[in-house]
């Protein structure tokens, strides 16, 4: 029998915890995508594409929790919990270096150059937020993949 931690699959908390990648994914998606020019940096297509692949695997996750939560079943085993730390590791990581080095070309604008301040057309509060989101989704994560690990680890 393994554990029954917080935020483990197929309980509420691990559905609020899928949901709220989920939300922050998208929202960074969302904001990012609607700051103008962000395609002409390499580390924001990144991001987008870190979160995209973030948001997927939070929400069939979170399905998944709604179908346990709703048929009552055990989705606890061996393997897959093991699938779900693999899983959780690598979108885990993407979205770090994703929100890192989106970051780093923010404060490089921002603060060094200084360019949001004479460039009206950067959108850098947008990135900056979506940057934001993108490390709350990576906190969020990262707090599955531990749940995950102590679970498996458990067996």
């Amino acid at each position: 029998m393994m554990k029954r931690l917080w935020g483990g699959p197929g309980t509420i908390s691990g559905f609020l915890l899928r949901f709220g990648q989920c939300a922050f994914g998208a929202a960074s998606i969302a904001l990012m995508v609607t700051g103008f020019g962000f395609s002409s940096y390499t580390a924001f297509c990144y991001l987008i594409a870190s979160m995209g692949l973030q948001f997927l695997w939070s929400f069939g996750l979170a399905c998944l929790d709604i179908y346990a939560l709703r048929t009552k079943r055990d989705v606890q085993n061996p393997i897959l919990v093991s699938l779900f730390v693999v899983g959780d590791w690598v979108t885990a990581t993407l979205s770090l270096a994703a929100a890192c080095s989106s970051a780093g070309v923010v404060v490089l604008y921002s603060r060094d150059l200084n360019m949001c301040a004479t460039t009206k057309r950067l959108t850098c509060n947008k990135y900056q937020i979506s940057v934001a989101m993108a490390f709350v989704t990576w906190v969020l994560t990262a707090m599955s993949s531990h749940v995950m690990f102590w679970i498996l680890a458990s067996v």
